[in-house]
This record gives C-alpha cells, structure tokens and sequence, in this order.
C-alpha cells in the first residue's frame, strides 16, 4: 500500500474517525483506525474506518494519490499524534508493508507497528441495511432529511440527556418518525426537551417508528455535518441505527452506525404542563444575560435562582444568595405577562441551555404555580418543560 495524502484533510478525517474507537480495550483492533487505499478507473480513494463495537464510522477521501492499494490497522492515537504534528507539511505519503506503516513528511519517517486488517470487525454497509441484501436484515425504516435541520433537531435536544444514570433509555435521544414529522426528545428526570421538524421527502401514511440513540453518537452526527443542504439517508432495524452522509456528487462520503438504547423511553407527553394559567414574553437574550448574572452568585448549596414575575409593571426581578458570598439582585422588562404575581425558582443552567438554542428573539413561558414545572416555547418546533427547584 502507498499513497499520497493532503495532511490537513486527512489530518481532520484521522480526528473526526478516530473518535469511534475506543480509548482502551481487551481487544486492540478497536483502538486502531483501518486504512483502506483504493484505485477504481485511475481515481484514487482513501477509506478510514473505526468503531468501538458501540458505534462506528466510515469516512472517504477522494483528495489522494494512490500508486499501490492496500490497507493497514494502525493505533488511533498513534496516527492521530503523528498526523498532527506535522503541520509544516502540506502532503504526507503513507505506506504499509504488511502490518508496519510507514509515514513520511519532509524531514520525518515515522514507522508504526499495527495488526492484522482481517481481525478488525466489518462495519454494516448502509446500501445493504436499506435493501437486505446478503446476511444483512432490512430496516424497519429508512428516511432523508437535509444534514442542517437535524443538526438544529440534535442541539435542541441532546443537552437534556442524563448523564451516568442506571435508567439507560435517558442516556440517548428518543428518535420518533411518524409520516411526514420527524421528532426528538430527550429528558434527565428534571428537563425534557422535545423538537420537531417536517421530513423533506417523508411518506405522509409511512409507519410510525421509534429508536433510542446515544448521546456519543449524536456527538459525532454533528461533527460529520459540513453543508446545511446535504442530504442525510437514516436507516433504522431492531438494533441499529445507520447515518449516510454525501450528495450525487459524492455519496457515501461519510457513514456513521451506532447500536440503539435498550429500554422503553418515558412517557414524555404526560409531563408536558396543559393546564398552566400564567404566560411570560421575554426577549431571549435579555433574559439569558440576566439569568447568566443572577448564577455568579449561586453555590453548590443554593443552586436556585429565585424569579419573581410582577404584573402590574411587567418586569421579572431575578436574585440568588450563597451562604457567606453574598446576593445578586436584577430587574428585567417583560415583552408581556399575563396572570398573578408569582415566585418561582429554577436551575439557572437549566434555563440557558434551553434559551440558547432557541432562535427566536421572543420567547414564552407558561407556569402554574411555584411548586408545578414550567414550560418554554419557540416556535411551533420546540418546547421545553423544566422542574422547579426548592428555595427555602
């Protein structure tokens, strides 16, 4: 194997893959990033695929040289630190000779051992999950969707996942396709983020189905993202969920596959308030810059920050105290408020990792009472219910 490599795009492929193998394993082909070189019609292409038996990915490189093909199994990070560090060059020639690969810069030759490809495990081809082909079974639903919409769907929602929970379903993101509407939701038993959006080329009477899919892997669905417009083709079976990024011009550029959460997600609709009396319009970053001031007083102990919404002027007043700290106090206009006095208080991370993913500059705001959960609007396309916290 040899090829001729541009180092700054297969420096940011080596580090976008690489990021599916694992860190540490029994078994170190999972550690390893495989190089493919291939030549079809005199067109060289280099595939780099890694996964860590949870989620995989696939990336291809038409920006190389290839004089011999072949392919190698080298350590990730090993790769990944070699690449990087040579950044005074503008090309890297790669080779391998059976499992040693060779790197070599201007003034630099690197050699690292590696392993045997064949003991590295096949990652699923998306084309035959579509259609079933060969040992492969067929999805239960495939569908597209334009790359920047479901990144906007993904950080609207991953933010809410739980973090080192017993309760594996709230790890990942609820994926739920039903016709034309596609949905994501996520929660950590104190917030739930829901967004929606309309698929671009959805079947209005398709099936409904519904997957749970990990937060590392969503992660790395974001990263893939280049271009706003680039079609991405989802395939969904029992246990996996398969991402196909690449236009006419070049499909498959990027594959990304990851087992699914086990597990029933929560019934997320019954925690969604319908019975709240009083409404709040704040300007977004009006209110995040508050609440953002309000925090730097807050300690582990008292977490809370304390809204108190006034309705004969309209203003919210925000405040938080920390034990032998001290005390903030901030008054902010309301765009409108409809309903009683009331005091509420709230995580204030809570609150601005919803507010800052949401783009309308007005934002709403629905409580009951102090003790009852509150909802925040943008849009018709996002909603997010937060639990209050106890001030006393």
């Amino acid at each position: 194997m040899k090829v001729i490599v541009d180092r700054v795009a297969f420096a940011e492929a080596v580090n976008l893959v690489s990021s599916a193998a694992a860190v540490r394993s029994p078994k170190v082909q999972l550690t390893c990033v495989k190089i493919v070189c291939k030549k079809t019609g005199g067109v060289g292409e280099v595939v780099l695929e890694a996964t860590d038996a949870e989620v995989a990915m696939r990336l291809s490189l038409s920006q190389v040289d290839v004089s011999k093909p072949g392919e190698i199994l080298i350590p990730a990070d090993k790769l990944r630190s070699i690449i990087s560090a040579e950044e005074n060059d503008s090309t890297l020639t790669i080779s391998a000779d059976g499992e040693a690969c060779t790197i070599k810069g201007s003034d630099s030759n690197f050699k690292i051992f590696g392993y045997d490809t064949a003991e590295f495990p096949p990652i699923p081809d998306f084309a035959a999950s579509v259609t079933g082909s060969g040992d492969t079974a067929k999805a239960k639903a495939t569908l597209t969707h334009p790359a920047g919409s479901l990144a906007e769907l993904v950080s609207r929602t991953i933010f809410a996942t739980a973090r080192e929970t017993s309760r594996y379903a709230i790890n990942g993101v609820l994926f739920k396709r039903d016709g034309k509407r596609l949905e994501l939701a996520a929660t950590d038993g104190r917030r739930l983020a829901l967004a929606r959006a309309n698929l671009s080329g959805g079947e209005k009477d398709a099936k409904p189905v519904q997957c749970i899919v990990p937060s590392k892997a969503l992660g790395m669905l974001q990263k893939l993202i280049k271009e706003h417009e680039e079609p991405v083709q989802i395939a969904i079976t029992e246990t996996q969920i398969l991402f196909s990024f690449g236009t006419a011009a070049n499909p498959g550029r990027a594959v990304l596959v990851s087992n699914l959460v086990e597990g029933a997600f929560p019934p997320y609709e019954d925690v969604i308030p319908k019975d709240n009396d009083k409404k709040v319009t704040f300007d977004r970053d009006v209110v995040i810059s508050a609440v953002k001031r309000a925090a730097l007083l807050t300690n582990e102990e008292s977490r809370g920050v304390r809204l108190a919404f006034h309705a004969k002027d309209k203003q919210l007043e925000l405040s938080s105290r920390a034990p032998e700290q001290g005390e903030a106090n901030i008054r902010v206009d309301l765009a409108g408020y409809d309903g009683e006095d009331m005091e509420i208080g709230f995580n204030p991370a809570f609150l601005t990792d919803a507010l800052k993913v949401m783009h309308d500059p007005q934002v709403i705001m629905e409580l009951k009472a102090s003790g009852k959960p509150g909802l925040i609007k943008s849009g018709s396309d996002f909603l997010y219910v937060v639990m209050p916290v106890n001030l006393t």
